[in-house]
């Protein structure tokens, strides 16, 4: 068997990975979306079968008000004492001097929940894992902010003794292990014990095209005793620019029970306008970051390396001893929204889906208008992944406004300063509803059709949407009768819901594209739209 890379399509970040007996388990960051931290697990690497979200209940995981690409990041799966410790971060603060973050602890027995907690566990820092020493004691790893102008923001690698009794840190213990290298903002780090070896793994250089991951090790924990590696960097893009994997970096080793070693890894697919350079811009990862894998040996003096070189592969030699996992197809999905609860592949923003957003069942989602999409408090808003670079995704909604306050749809969406989307609408000059399209692109507004905005026909109750996304460009499509369709005569640059993009002119740029259904009634009357079915269809 071959791994095909990336394993896990679309925003899955950060990827957390570990072995319990012959199963390997992925932990992957959620940031502002909810449920918290996707898990999934395989027995062959190659195929993966999705678990149910660790943090679906608001009080694991509140996240109400946060800025866009705050709340999870990097969490840390490990196992060990008969359960899976679970370390996750929920940053309030994105952008400025500081990073406010609180780490939390939850546990269970088992993988599939329900996790117990949570159990505060400090704010030095984010992307913070927990080691389990092999004689019993345990540490907290972290990055380390610095909200100082004069210092640099990434402060080293702090390492702080864990109390197993009270769970709760030992502060007097905390000391910086490693302060990285020149790359600087170090920070994911990973403590592993290896034939006596403390090797630590860290990532530095941001998220973007100068991302990498370092290797350090030392014989102690002591304070700066971690020495780096001299074939660092371990895996990294930056120098690989037509590689089709990209931003290979921030990730987790893991071993076969037959002594294989392998490093999961966050990377991107980014592509190309035709009117512009390969490598400048190096391109769009629409798919945000997603999860690779690649092989990992060692060399005689105990560092380890990536086969194939620090740019990685994308097809990758499967265990030898893996067990061959069945993963039914799930990227594809229809949904006529039979049960009382959401299909997994949908997500909410900062909150779990209630009855102020709405209700689901027998046939039909009911969403109930809140906030615009700019909101991040009150916002009646379902949305799924993209996981494919060219998909269908279509949807009917029932809706009635008698304001253009109030607006129902299908979005394509990145984050509340960027998205666009087709929708059902009131117009007070031709007193009727009519069908528009509209983009939020750095937080500048425009209503594309306006005076030509489709009128939706008196007697037609229901309206069908359709978004057409190829690559580069998307479109969207109307029916009246889910037969004959006609397009909307927009084009969007798909580029808008990058972290590329985002990342020009603003801070936080670590998630990925979603397709969804919203509801907006800012009037604040809650005029109500029924979807009766979706369907998201990659090409």
């Amino acid at each position: 068997m071959k791994i095909s890379n990336p394993v896990l399509t679309g925003f899955h970040a950060d990827p957390s990975m570990i072995r319990v007996g012959d199963t390997y388990y992925i932990a992957n960051s959620t940031f502002e979306w909810f449920p918290g931290v996707q898990l999934h697990e395989s027995k062959d690497m190659v195929h993966w079968n999705p678990l149910p979200a660790a943090l679906n209940t608001t009080e694991l995981l509140d996240m109400r008000g946060n800025s866009a690409s705050g709340g999870i990041w990097a969490p840390d799966l490990s196992y060990a004492d008969g359960k899976f410790w679970l370390i996750y971060t929920d940053v309030k603060v994105v952008n400025g001097a500081f990073k406010d973050c609180t780490n939390y602890l939850a546990t269970t027995e088992d993988i599939h929940g329900p996790w117990s907690g949570p159990i505060r566990v400090n704010g030095v820092g984010f992307d913070a894992s927990l080691f389990h020493d092999d004689d019993g004691r345990k540490y907290l790893v972290q990055q380390t902010w610095d909200h100082r102008e004069y210092k640099h923001a990434f402060h080293g690698i702090t390492l702080t003794e864990f109390d197993v009794e009270t769970m709760q840190l030992k502060p007097e213990t905390a000391r910086t292990i490693w302060m990285g290298d020149d790359v600087k903002l170090v920070e994911g780090p990973h403590l592993y014990k290896i034939n006596g070896w403390y090797y630590l793994f860290a990532a530095e250089g941001g998220t973007v095209w100068t991302h990498q991951e370092v290797v350090a090790r030392s014989r102690t924990l002591d304070e700066l005793s971690f020495e780096a590696s001299p074939t660092n960097p371990f895996i990294t893009n930056f120098d690989t620019p037509r590689s089709y994997l990209q931003k290979q970096g921030h990730g987790a080793l893991v071993d076969t029970p037959s002594g294989e070693w392998y490093y999961a890894s966050l990377c991107g697919r980014p592509w190309h306008h035709e009117t512009e350079s390969f490598t400048d811009p190096r391109g769009w990862c629409t798919l945000g970051r997603e999860t690779a894998i690649q092989k990992v040996e060692w060399d005689e003096d105990g560092w380890p390396y990536i086969v194939g070189g620090h740019g990685g592969e994308r097809y990758v030699e499967a265990p030898k001893d893996a067990i061959e996992t069945v993963a039914p197809e799930t990227r594809n999905q229809h949904d006529e929204f039979e049960s009382d609860t959401l299909d997994p592949r949908w997500n909410t923003l900062r909150v779990p889906f209630d009855e102020k957003m709405g209700s689901v069942g027998g046939g039909s989602l009911r969403l109930i208008g809140q906030g615009s999409l700019c909101n991040t408090f009150d916002l009646s808003l379902v949305a799924r992944r993209w996981q494919a670079f060219d998909f269908d995704a279509e949807t009917c909604v029932e809706f009635d406004p008698k304001t253009y306050q109030a607006m129902a749809g299908l979005t394509n969406y990145y984050n509340d300063q960027h998205w666009s989307w087709a929708f059902v609408t009131y117009d007070e000059d031709r007193k009727c509803r009519v069908i528009e399209v509209a983009q939020n692109d750095r937080n500048n507004y425009t209503s594309f059709l306006r005076e030509n905005a489709v009128v939706v026909p008196e007697g037609v109750e229901r309206v069908w949407l359709r978004a057409k996304v190829r690559t580069q460009w998307y479109t969207y499509e109307y029916s009246f009768d889910g037969q004959t369709w006609t397009e909307l005569p927009v084009k969007l640059d798909a580029k808008i819901l990058s972290d590329d993009y985002v990342n020009q002119t603003y801070g936080g740029f670590f998630t990925g594209a979603f397709v969804g259904l919203a509801a907006v009634d800012y009037s604040g009357y809650g005029e109500v739209a029924t979807f009766d079915h979706f369907d998201y269809k990659e090409l």
